[in-house]
């Protein structure tokens, strides 16, 4: 049973003023975040870093960033000039699977990052022999992989449900917890579900990360002092990277399913801060990145010399 054809998507906000304000200053958000992104990939992609697996990994992290991002904020940025804010059935459901989709790349991207971070620094005699090429490709192959299962479960618990009305969905995108306030079924079991593949999954990743990092730490106060800040310099890009990315996330999927007026603002940190900061965090502080952009610049300027 499904008479829903279409879901108004309520926003932000419902004043024009606050909605004229954050139509810039998305606009200007998702701008630095295609620029940003698309910096980095590219400057890696035509450098020698891309033979280094933490810049390989670096680039699909841009990667996928771009494409999470642009699941949602290009609708959010239209919304907020639009009288009625309506999305299709069949868009609200492409939108959540390809949203939780680039989400969940990320995040098993991230932990093949923090796997990067302790090779090197906890085994690093072993390093060429664990980091190689196939294994880092197999790697991101198993982070798509991860990503594709955790988005169909996603996808299969909010697809089946029954939705007769009303069909306002108080957030700015289709995500499982506002769809399950419109069924009407119990939704209370599928909850369960959904904490389980979102909340969990999260939870678990989050500590794994933060048990990688602790013995990180522990085996660099024996380094040397110019060592042992090198370590800490790239550790802590990461470090901030994952705590902006998952905070947020685990306050939204980790309680019982429902829905905060809180939970709007939230999700603003891992759909659109997130990616636009990852890109200032790991270039700012790393001189590679720096050399390799500026590289990147020269060539594009020499190529309109010639021209």
């Amino acid at each position: 049973m499904n008479n829903i054809t279409e879901f108004i998507l309520l926003g932000l906000s419902q004043k024009k003023e606050i909605e004229l304000l954050c139509f810039l200053l998305f606009l200007l958000c998702y701008i630095t975040i295609l620029i940003g992104n698309l910096l980095v990939t590219i400057s890696i992609a035509s450098s020698q870093l891309m033979k280094q697996p933490m810049y390989f990994f670096l680039s699909y992290l841009s990667l996928s960033d771009l494409c999470y991002t642009s699941t949602v904020t290009p609708k959010l940025i239209t919304d907020l000039l639009a009288a009625k804010k309506t999305i299709s059935y069949n868009g609200c459901m492409t939108q959540l699977f390809t949203m939780h989709l680039f989400g969940g790349i990320e995040v098993f991207i991230l932990t093949g990052m923090a796997y990067d971070h302790y090779v090197a620094i906890c085994k690093p005699l072993h390093y060429s022999l664990i980091m190689t090429r196939q294994n880092c490709v197999a790697m991101i192959a198993a982070s798509c992989t991860g990503g594709f299962l955790h988005s169909f479960g996603q996808f299969l618990l909010a697809i089946f449900l029954p939705y007769c009305g009303p069909n306002e969905i108080d957030h700015y995108f289709c995500d499982v917890y506002p769809l399950l306030k419109l069924a009407c079924t119990d939704t209370s079991r599928i909850g369960l579900l959904v904490i389980a593949n979102s909340g969990l999954l999260g939870l678990v990743t989050f500590l794994v990360l933060l048990i990688s990092y602790a013995v990180i730490l522990s085996t660099v106060r024996s380094y040397s002092a110019e060592s042992r800040r090198k370590a800490l310099s790239t550790c802590s890009s990461h470090i901030t990277v994952v705590v902006v990315f998952f905070a947020p996330l685990l306050f939204i999927y980790i309680r019982p399913a429902t829905t905060l007026p809180e939970d709007k603002v939230f999700a603003l940190f891992y759909t659109i801060i997130a990616p636009m900061l990852n890109p200032l965090i790991y270039t700012l502080r790393n001189l590679e990145m720096k050399n390799a952009i500026k590289k990147l610049w020269c060539h594009i300027a020499e190529r309109k010399e010639v021209n």
